[in-house]
């Protein structure tokens, strides 16, 4: 709904006719997004069909800046459907983030936890079906056939369950929305779709997701502590991390950034 020119129609509505030529276009885009101009990009909306594993929703529906009707369990049974992680995705709690991975299992313990979570999936669905008393089919629909009404039996169901939605959001916030889920702190399978996500951006606003790569995926924000050692490590100072101000985290990381993995001890 919209692309790249209804984002410069918005931008140049008092000119009438708007923009020139895809140049005037592609530079005004440009223009906008670095100088943090953002209400003609929410002149662009997109309508996605979303399906999730629950756990994934749960993240997504924090971007509180979009139109969602999510499927519905209270009316309808849901499918026997649930996510088991790929081998890669598996890896152990990690020690320094409480929130995040760290380093990959085995794969003897990888093969324990897919069968682990395959088998408490499974049977919660067992329960699920015989909570409702409406057979392994997923419900003949007759409903002199249901036992316990849906809206609790969907309980004993796991968030590794998949549910689905849509989901309609102008471009502004979709490009917040990949800022921050296609970042490598995003846990991985919420990264997986945004970076399916913004595969479409690319393709329906090639001159917006240009400008979105240039200026916000690629930036590096620093805070004034930060900045100034920066500026010490241009003219060559040799700066400790006690000197800096800086946490021992943000140290690392913006050593990382700056491709300076001597000063990360």
């Amino acid at each position: 709904m919209g692309g790249d020119d209804a984002v410069v129609q918005a931008a140049r509505v008092s000119y009438g006719a708007g923009t020139k030529t895809v140049r005037d276009d592609r530079g005004l885009i440009r223009y906008l997004l670095s100088h943090n101009h953002t209400t003609p990009f929410e002149m662009a909306e997109i309508k996605l069909h979303v399906k999730m594993p629950i756990f994934v929703a749960r993240q997504w529906i924090r971007h509180r800046t979009a139109s969602v009707n999510e499927y519905s369990a209270r009316y309808s049974i849901l499918d026997k459907e649930y996510y088991v992680p790929s081998r890669e995705a598996i890896a152990a709690q990690s020690t320094s983030n409480r929130q995040g991975r760290g380093e990959a299992l085995g794969e003897v313990e990888q093969s324990e936890v897919i069968q682990r979570i395959t088998s408490g999936a499974e049977d919660a669905y067992r329960n699920y079906l015989s909570l409702l008393n409406s057979g392994d089919d997923g419900g003949s629909g007759d409903p002199s056939k249901l036992g316990l009404t849906r809206e609790l039996a969907r309980s004993v169901l796991p968030v590794s369950y998949y549910t689905q939605w849509y989901w309609k959001v102008n471009l502004h916030n979709l490009m917040r929305f990949l800022q921050l889920r296609m970042d490598k702190h995003a846990q991985w399978e919420i990264r997986q779709y945004a970076l399916k996500i913004a595969e479409i951006v690319r393709l329906w606003t090639p001159h917006t997701y240009e400008a979105f790569s240039d200026y916000q995926l690629g930036r590096l924000e620093l805070s004034i502590a930060a900045a100034a050692v920066v500026r010490g490590w241009l003219r060559g100072e040799l700066i400790s991390q006690e000197e800096s101000g800086l946490s021992k985290r943000e140290w690392i990381e913006l050593s990382r950034s700056m491709g300076r993995p001597e000063c990360e001890d």
